[in-house]
């Protein structure tokens, strides 16, 4: 009888990056402002997702501060959130201040293949009209970087 080789160490548990290497190719950006106690008491939660999920660009960004690098963008209610994948807008309007329902939306799009995400992307009109908006595109990790430090 052949027994395996034993280790005594734990099996390496894996980290999102290494179960999902796409994460490096997202940025997610939180349009708040200082003055709306909403953003305020939802930056904590925002800032562990952003933990939880390292390989991920996220960046908290005031409106009012960066209004003039931010062009015509519309922010009707805080939080408003601007999750892309590279190049593509996934998402851009506001959400519920539930730090739980940013990653399950995020875990969603790690699910999708590049081609998934691209047909997504343009699969109505609304998102379609994100990936032509020029002040959506500008925000990239480049130009966020120089606005507002990754979390």
């Amino acid at each position: 009888m052949v027994s395996a080789a034993r280790s005594d160490q734990p099996p390496k548990r894996q980290t999102h990056e290494e179960r999902n290497p796409a994460l490096a190719e997202f940025v997610i950006v939180c349009l708040c402002a200082e003055w709306c106690g909403v953003c305020r008491e939802y930056r904590d939660g925002f800032t562990d997702v952003a933990r939880q999920l390292p390989a991920a660009g996220f960046h908290w960004l005031d409106i009012e501060e960066h209004a003039d690098d931010l062009g015509d963008l519309d922010v009707e209610n805080f939080p408003t959130l601007l999750i892309k994948r590279r190049d593509l807008v996934l998402f851009y309007g506001s959400m519920l201040p539930t730090p739980s329902h940013l990653k399950r939306m995020i875990e969603a799009f790690l699910e999708q293949s590049r081609d998934e995400s691209q047909e997504y992307a343009f699969s109505n009109d609304e998102r379609h009209g994100w990936q032509e908006d020029a002040d959506l595109r500008r925000l990239d990790a480049v130009s966020l970087g120089e606005l507002c430090p990754q979390l």
